[in-house]
């Protein structure tokens, strides 16, 4: 898919239905890749790390998650791009997974959430194939360890693997797997539990109005306050900056 630059990460742009065919496409052929589901907060950390900068950069796909982005793609380049939002596209992979028969594995999350994971998917999807779960422990993993996750996910039969350690673990690990794990990975941490019921999804006028993130803050304000307070101020401060120069671009090429 193509992909035009947002603050220095390459976001993909396209129809909302062109990212579930794209995936589609890549499990079919069980290639080795990994798909970040971008919103302010990664590329917030991506500006701030060079490294994670570059495994953001060498997804396969990145989907313009918060309308933020949405609007980002507008100011700078007038694309009118479709959000493309963990949220939506999780229940959309599971529903299109089950007609296709393509199983799926889920790595990360804790076991209760999980065993809430199984169940929701039991009643929702009652045809679609789990390959597997597994919650890994809460800590570095040692070689051995990781090399037998490798091989239970391989070994599963699945085509897609959902990824659920949150931003930037979720991502590192992908970059990590990246060559080994034989199927596309795509990280969900943030959506797979307001998809399963343990958190509460903002309603649609306030998804529209980008305002999810302060509806998120209402739930966990101590987690996330500072989080909020300094990614979306400085993606502010970027984008605004970022269009400013680009006014300046074409005034150049204008008087030239």
């Amino acid at each position: 898919m193509k992909k035009v630059n947002l603050l220095g990460i390459g976001i993909s742009v396209g129809r909302y239905d062109s990212f579930l065919e794209q995936l589609f496409q890549l499990a079919a052929i069980k290639e080795s890749c990994f798909i970040c589901v971008s919103n302010v907060h990664m590329l917030v950390e991506a500006y701030l790390d060079a490294n994670f900068s570059k495994i953001v950069n060498s997804a396969k796909i990145c989907t313009p998650d918060g309308m933020p982005l949405v609007w980002g793609l507008k100011l700078l380049y007038g694309i009118h791009q479709d959000r493309v939002a963990g949220m939506d596209i999780l229940p959309d992979i599971l529903r299109t997974a089950e007609q296709k028969s393509i199983p799926i594995f889920f790595y990360g999350g804790s076991p209760e959430m999980l065993a809430k994971t199984s169940s929701f998917v039991d009643e929702k999807y009652p045809s679609l194939k789990i390959g597997g779960m597994h919650s890994p422990p809460f800590r570095p993993l040692t070689e051995q360890e990781e090399l037998n996750d490798i091989e239970l996910i391989n070994a599963s039969g699945a085509k897609i693997l959902f990824v659920v350690l949150g931003c930037p673990k979720q991502e590192k690990w992908m970059a990590k797997m990246n060559g080994k794990i034989h199927m596309p990975m795509i990280g969900i941490g943030g959506a797979l539990p307001v998809m399963v019921g343990l958190q509460s999804r903002a309603p649609e006028w306030i998804q529209n109005a980008g305002l999810e993130w302060l509806f998120r803050l209402m739930q966990e304000p101590r987690r996330l306050f500072k989080r909020y307070a300094v990614t979306n101020s400085l993606f502010s401060f970027l984008l605004i900056k970022a269009y400013i120069k680009g006014l300046f671009k074409r005034n150049d090429y204008s008087t030239s």
